[in-house]
């Protein structure tokens, strides 16, 4: 149960950046659209939707853009038909990348973060050339200084699948992707909340950069992620700040 805090840090300014881009509500529309579409309009049914809009109230989104987008995704309202697809290649020091995007037209998409990858020296490959490096799970982090034992308890009693000590003190829980709302407010009802939470791709294996290559990465993940289609971009890199 070791491991380091630096995935983290880098989700967190991928955080910061969407929210810079004002972006973060044309995501979170598209992804309870799909959801939605997907899996009809209730949350208790429909595990994905609820995740979203836990997402977007947390983003401090109103009920009522909520629920125009989940009427839209349930068909009751006209609106755009997104599609959901996933791009991956390579970045910087061949550490993997994977991008996640709901989109209207996937020519323009495909287009778009082709050139994304050429453009900031890394490559585009094929379908499952980097996925199973990845594992599609909930994240929970929570501060240093929060009791681990009492945490690790907690948490594997409400049904997470692990609990990983980091390096900095701070305690992260792994969750199955759709058990994670449960989990989290399991744990914040026995007095543990999370600093930051999230379902997400995790790097099952990191590449750790340095010097130049952390800046050449960031430009790349950069670009990808200010494409309007994007919805999330996951990689194996652990940028090195100090």
């Amino acid at each position: 149960m070791a491991g380091h805090s630096k995935w983290a840090n880098i989700k967190h300014k991928k955080a910061a950046a969407d929210a810079k881009r004002g972006k973060i509500f044309t995501r979170l529309i598209k992804e309870i659209t799909v959801a939605a579409r997907m899996g009809g309009g209730d949350i208790n049914t429909n595990p994905r939707l609820r995740l979203a809009i836990d997402k977007a109230l947390d983003a401090n989104m109103t009920k009522d853009t909520i629920q125009r987008a989940t009427d839209r995704g349930a068909g009751n309202l006209e609106g755009a038909n997104y599609e959901e697809c996933r791009y991956e290649g390579y970045g910087i020091a061949g550490a993997a990348i994977m991008v996640d995007c709901l989109t209207d037209n996937k020519t323009r998409t495909v287009a778009d973060v082709r050139h994304a990858f050429n453009k900031y020296g890394g490559n585009m490959g094929t379908d499952g050339c980097v996925s199973f490096q990845f594992r599609h799970c909930g994240s929970l982090l929570f501060a240093p200084g929060t009791p681990e034992d009492a945490l690790m308890e907690a948490a594997l009693e409400a049904g997470a699948d692990d609990v990983i000590a980091n390096e900095d003190g701070s305690i992260e829980v792994i969750t199955p992707p759709y058990e994670f709302s449960g989990i989290k407010d399991t744990l914040e009802a026995a007095g543990f909340k999370a600093e930051m939470g999230e379902v997400t791709m995790r790097a099952e294996n990191e590449t750790e950069l340095t010097g130049d290559d952390v800046a050449k990465m960031q430009k790349l993940l950069d670009a990808l992620e200010s494409l309007d289609d994007v919805q999330d971009v996951y990689t194996t890199a652990v940028m090195d700040e100090e």
